[in-house]
């Protein structure tokens, strides 16, 4: 299978995961503005979202959005660990969370990363997201990822749009336990391999 990508984009959050995973995998980088891939193809034609992540399977077929090929690339290796079974309640939580962090927290920076947003707009989303941290940081202080003990999907999608903060130049200082978290997985073998492969990491 073949990953599309762009470094820093939420398609970091597949990338650590099939990393993660220890799935066989190619990668191709996409130039967002462009549309196009680091082999000159026209990605709309590929991916007519236009956006990334996407997924090319061995059989044809192409997923795309996050959360789905985060759950797909996950399940190629149960033993992983990275969501829990099918059907089961630990399941539909990290699925949650999956949903939260998609609409309630990415689509929330989008507007910040616009050159036309007023001023206005965008202290209204810092707003949104303070609460929303509010909310993440919470939660932590319960255990140490996202669903309990152990890394799993979720944790890989939060940590980078997290990520997004530092770009930003947004001051987290009133969330220590976002930093701490971040930091947490920022140690994890492959997310250091992941990091250092899309240029984020020296």
């Amino acid at each position: 299978m073949k990953l599309y990508f762009a470094p820093g984009a939420c398609s970091l959050a597949a990338h650590i995961v099939i990393e993660e995973a220890g799935v066989p995998h190619t990668l191709e980088r996409v130039d967002l503005a462009s549309h196009k891939t680091e082999h000159g193809e026209d990605y709309t034609k590929i991916n007519p979202k236009g956006y990334v992540p996407a997924l090319a399977l061995d059989n044809g077929a192409l997923l795309s959005e996050v959360a789905v090929v985060l759950q797909y690339l996950s399940d190629q290796r149960k033993d992983r660990r990275l969501m829990a079974e099918f059907g089961s309640l630990a399941r539909y939580q990290q699925m949650e969370w999956l949903s939260f962090i998609s609409t309630e927290l990415h689509k929330q920076f989008s507007p910040l990363f616009r050159p036309d947003t007023s001023e206005a707009v965008k202290q209204q989303q810092l707003k949104l997201l303070g609460r929303r941290f509010d909310y993440i940081s919470e939660a932590l202080g319960r255990h140490p990822y996202l669903t309990g003990a152990e890394f799993t999907a979720p944790d890989a999608y939060l940590f980078t749009v997290l990520g997004w903060t530092d770009y930003l130049k947004m001051d987290m200082t009133s969330w220590p336990r976002l930093g701490e978290y971040r930091a947490r997985i920022a140690q994890r073998p492959a997310v250091q391999k992941t990091l250092k492969s899309e240029g984020l990491l020296k």
